[in-house]
């Protein structure tokens, strides 16, 4: 018996060159680049309010919270990682409120894993 090779990868968007919405659609729609799209959007989180929020509205889809880039870091985390280490007041704000709705089991390992007491003594950088 043979295993078939797995299809093809669509073709990779230009990240830099979406907006915050597309950027956003690519990840709601579970799109196989939606890591980039989460990496993309933290990173404009420090220069733009519009990506941080966008940012903090997906840290909360369970498609995220599920999707692990390894052992218990998920795309959540790395969202909410991207708002803190943003440094702005909007992004840290928005951190806060995103962490606070993950599930406490969830809470503790990712402060665990910024070696942080609370979220608010978590300065994680890119």
């Amino acid at each position: 018996m043979t295993i078939p090779p797995p299809p093809a990868l669509p073709p990779e968007p230009p990240v830099q060159n979406l907006t915050v919405g597309e950027l956003r659609t690519l990840v709601e729609r579970r799109d196989v680049y939606r890591a980039k799209a989460v990496f993309e959007l933290a990173a404009r989180a420090r220069n733009d309010d519009v990506a941080a929020n966008a940012l903090g509205a997906l840290s909360r889809l369970p498609v995220l919270r599920g999707d692990r880039l390894h052992g218990y870091v998920s795309l959540a985390w790395a969202a909410i990682i991207g708002l803190l280490a943003a440094e702005t007041p909007q992004a840290r704000q928005t951190a806060y409120e995103a962490f606070a709705e993950l599930p406490p089991g969830d809470r503790d390992l990712f402060l665990t894993y910024l070696k942080a007491d609370t979220i608010e003594e978590a300065h994680p950088r890119l």
